[in-house]
């Protein structure tokens, strides 16, 4: 199942017996976005030996292709494919472009070959992290909400967003989902008082994850 994203598009170069690869890499939410990637690199690099491709869309890996545009059966696409899923990316397309150098690799250079440029370019683009996150929210009286605020500000559990004015305060808490209980707990606890925090609304942020996982 894919955990990262690519945290930048990145272009990486490698070289190889007077081969020249090259390794594009975009981000992607839907096939058709993918296909039309594939597209369009073979129209950038048309005058190309091969343009290679590989994708994964979705988190849950739901659609995996790969192409090998010419290079011998399984020594470009599925290698390509495999470094895609052993970095644990998803919703990311990787086309390799290669200039033929004149000396031939062989299949076993050739999967290697193009195994190696998606992971150096993988490298030099970074991985990034799409945390689920959670705007939750609780009710106080407005008499005591100064203090309460002053609590909340002071720990590191979550961070306080908006608070609404009316009858009483409506208290707005932004934190990743699986932090729910916890903070719960944690406001219970701290204000004396059983607290359940309503979900607003939920979405994804990006982490950077530094180094990138091999």
């Amino acid at each position: 199942m894919g955990k990262y994203v690519i945290a930048r598009p990145v272009v990486s170069e490698l070289v190889v017996e007077k081969s020249r690869f090259l390794c594009t890499l975009a981000r992607v939410e839907t096939e058709g976005e993918a296909q039309e990637f594939v597209r369009a690199m073979k129209k950038k690099y048309w005058d190309a030996t091969h343009n290679c491709s590989a994708y994964i869309v979705g988190p849950d890996n739901r659609v995996e292709r790969s192409n090998d545009d010419g290079e011998p059966s399984g020594t470009a696409g599925s290698p390509m494919l495999e470094v895609l899923r052993r970095k644990e990316l998803y919703n990311t397309a990787a086309v390799v472009t290669r200039y033929f150098g004149g000396i031939k690799l062989g299949a076993g250079g050739l999967t290697r070959t193009y195994g190696k440029c998606v992971a150096q370019a993988v490298e030099e683009g970074g991985l990034a992290e799409m945390v689920p996150m959670g705007d939750y929210a609780f009710l106080w009286t407005l008499d005591d909400v100064g203090r309460v605020l002053n609590l909340l500000y002071q720990q590191d559990l979550f961070a306080v967003g908006d608070v609404e004015y009316a009858n009483r305060a409506k208290i707005h808490l932004v934190m990743p989902r699986d932090r729910k209980e916890k903070a719960e707990a944690w406001l219970t606890e701290s204000l004396s008082r059983p607290v359940a925090l309503d979900e607003e609304k939920t979405f994804f942020e990006e982490c950077p994850v530094e180094p990138a996982q091999s």
